[in-house]
């Protein structure tokens, strides 16, 4: 078990956008810090639930291979939600998107002449049950950034219900998921 740093889930069904009993204006807010061991501790509670998670650590994979290391992501969608006990039903996929920076001596189209796999939204959900964007880290900020971040935050900031809810944010880091995928092989094999 790791300490957690995500919530649990509220009456509503999902994670809170501000920490339990923090004023409105905390800095303890979503997104939510953690580590791809604690999003595997936290969500690998059945059996789709489980291969979700690893296809996330598949996908993350296939981006280091990549050669992108260096950034973080956002974790949302109804997997981060609890679906089975408020809709009746497994969640299909995770959400990502993924803010990384271009790796030295690479170009966007570098990267995606190498790995064009990895930029095809239809083809990493269905390998890999994550529902994928990127966004680039490292280029001077720009108006059209803080469109991009006002849309990411405004659309996961709420569920279709529209009810407030928080998500997550995960470094990329290799030697972190290594950890995750045996929290998430322990977790097939059962307590």
């Amino acid at each position: 078990m790791v300490a957690h740093m995500i919530p649990k889930w509220n009456m509503e069904g999902v994670l809170p956008p501000i920490w339990p009993g923090e004023d409105g204006v905390s800095q303890n807010r979503s997104p939510y810090p953690s580590t791809t061991t604690e999003v595997v501790d936290v969500f690998a509670t059945s059996v789709d639930r489980l291969a979700i998670l690893q296809g996330l650590l598949d996908y993350r994979q296939a981006l280091y291979t990549a050669g992108i290391v260096d950034g973080f992501q956002w974790l949302d969608g109804s997997f981060m939600e609890d679906v089975e006990s408020h809709q009746g039903r497994s969640p299909q996929d995770i959400d990502v998107v993924t803010y990384f920076g271009i790796p030295v001596g690479e170009t966007q189209r570098t990267i995606a002449q190498k790995s064009p796999h990895l930029f095809n939204h239809g083809w990493v959900k269905a390998k890999y049950k994550v529902d994928s964007y990127y966004e680039v880290l490292g280029e001077a900020f720009a108006e059209r950034h803080v469109l991009k971040l006002s849309y990411w935050y405004s659309m996961w900031s709420h569920n279709r219900n529209q009810t407030w809810k928080g998500f997550v944010r995960v470094n990329l880091d290799p030697t972190e998921d290594a950890f995750a995928l045996q929290v998430l092989q322990s977790k097939r094999v059962g307590p």
